[in-house]
């Protein structure tokens, strides 16, 4: 698999802003689809965002949109999340995911598409 290594979590206060990095070690791509999931205590594991690094098409999970953005950096093959106004529902490790797809195959929000992870990064909100 594709080593994946993320960085940029931290506490922060209700309304406060982190931004997530993703980054492939070493010289190795990662797969075209490129996803944030996040998880909390007692909780299953859900998709974030995801962008498809071929053409930088993103989806969001509801409960983000309009806060959160995915964007790349192809040049550094490096994914980020700018995570804004946020709440204390968004404390959670956050996983960085990588995978390959043909070009007829959206990028999507499933875990089980995904098969290279990172080790995760700790956000954790207060009211």
């Amino acid at each position: 698999g594709v080593p994946l290594v993320e960085s940029g979590g931290g506490s922060v206060q209700a309304g406060g802003s982190l931004r997530l990095s993703c980054a492939a070690s070493g010289s190795t791509s990662s797969g075209n689809c490129m996803a944030w999931f996040r998880q909390a205590p007692g909780k299953e594991r859900e998709g974030v965002a995801v962008i498809d690094t071929r053409g930088g098409t993103t989806d969001y999970a509801d409960s983000v949109k309009g806060r959160f953005t995915i964007s790349q950096d192809n040049a550094e093959n490096a994914v980020y999340l700018q995570m804004n106004e946020l709440l204390p529902e968004d404390t959670a490790m956050y996983y960085c995911a990588a995978e390959s797809h043909p070009d007829w195959v959206r990028c999507a929000l499933n875990t089980y598409e995904y098969n290279d992870w990172g080790r995760g990064t700790q956000v954790t909100v207060s009211s």
